[in-house]
Formats: structure tokens, sequence, C-alpha cells
């Protein structure tokens, strides 16, 4: 489903490499956790595999589609297989529960009939059907990442990127977000998650690839949170 290949990153101002030599392969229906400090290249490793930056040099391919040769106008169509949840929710504030969760429908065109089917579908899914007519402000911060997760996959994505998912969550609602995020998994999403919290990789036992200063120091199928020291 992923596949990185000697992929080098080098900041365009600098001569420092952010990504060195990057290998790894995910494979379809793969939960995987990519963890490392501030400054190991995770950032720029999740930009790389939503083409929103280019690699210095390497191979990227996500869903059997080769970066290199992807044209820039078919860049849309490609992010329509893989939804995205950040750690700060990117909501639009003036649009209701219901209305955020359609918007992602809207934007690739889907036929009204649909959305009236799939966003009440999504919203039950993540436990909030009753909550459509809410606006964001009115929700909790882990009500506010479930409207963010049902949106990244009301258009089921073969992949879900999740960024920090539960970095600005208490620890309750952190689990909660994890346990949808097992579930979307067992259903057959890939998931890939960005996370520094180092109880849940522990605790959730998944494959762990470890990032240090842009290179990769540990992939382990059944991983912990590695200290750096």
């Amino acid at each position: 489903m992923i596949s990185v290949e000697h992929v080098n990153y080098k900041y365009p101002a600098g001569k420092t490499n952010a990504l060195k030599d990057i290998n790894f392969k995910i494979e379809d229906g793969e939960f995987v956790f990519i963890v490392g400090t501030s400054g190991s290249g995770k950032t720029s490793l999740i930009k790389l595999l939503l083409k929103e930056m280019e690699p210095t040099s390497g191979k990227i391919s996500v869903a059997g589609i080769d970066y290199s040769k992807l044209k820039r106008k078919h860049i849309p169509k490609l992010r329509r297989r893989i939804g995205v949840v950040f750690q700060n929710f990117r909501l639009l504030k003036d649009r209701t529960v219901y209305e955020n969760v359609a918007f992602a429908q809207r934007v690739v065109e889907t036929p009204t009939r649909y959305i009236r089917r799939q966003v009440p579908a999504m919203l039950t899914l993540v436990g909030l059907a009753d909550k459509y007519k809410s606006n964001p402000k009115q929700l909790s911060g882990g009500e506010q990442q479930r409207v963010a997760l049902a949106r990244a996959l009301v258009n089921k994505p073969e992949i879900l990127l999740a960024d920090e998912p539960t970095g600005n969550l208490d620890p309750k609602n952190s689990w909660e977000i994890m346990r949808l995020l097992e579930d979307v998994n067992k259903k057959g999403t890939t998931v890939v998650v960005v996370t520094h919290n180092r109880e849940i990789v522990n605790m959730m036992q998944k494959r762990v690839i470890t990032l240090k200063k842009g290179e990769i120091i540990s992939d382990e199928q059944k991983g912990g949170y590695i200290d750096e020291d």
C-alpha cells in the first residue's frame, strides 16, 4: 500500500537532510505507528506521503501510484484515496458537524443523495449521530477529533494518515480515538499514526517505525516506544 525506497529530503534553504535513505513498505490493511522526537523527520515524511513536498531523491509509491510519474492535475484524485486527521482538527468553525463531514464529499462532487446517506452513517460510526446540528465550538476536544475522523473516512479512503491525532486530547479521549482507529483498521483501511504518545504505542503493540535525526533506527512488528538516550 505504501512503498518508500531510498528517500532523502533536504530542506530547500539548507544543507541539512531532514530524511536520510528512508526505506520501508506498509502492506494493505496494516496498522503502523511512526514515532520519534521533534526534529526526527516525521512531519517531512507525512508531507511526502501526501505529495505536499517532493523528495530530493528516492522513490515513493502509494496505493500502486508511483509519485515520480504522477502529474500535478492528478494529485487531487490521489488524495481522495488518503484520509488525513490532524492534531488541531482543522474543522470549519462556521459549519455544523454535518456540514463539516459533508464538505469532504462535496469537494469530490458526490451526489447529494449519497451525502445524505453516508454522512449520518459516518457520524454514527464515530458516536456523534445526535450532534449533527452542533457547531464545532459546542463540542469537546474529543468530539471535535471524532468529527475530523468522520470527515477523513467519509470518502472511504484506502489509507488513513493520522498526524498526532491525540496531541490535544486528555487520556480518556485519546484512547477513544485510538479504539476508533483500530476499528477502522479492522474493517480494512490501512492506518498510519504519527505520535509522541509513549503509553499508547507501548500498550497497543502494533508495528512501530522509529525515526531519529531523519533516519530509521528501528522497525519492529510488535514494538514499543524506544528511549533514544
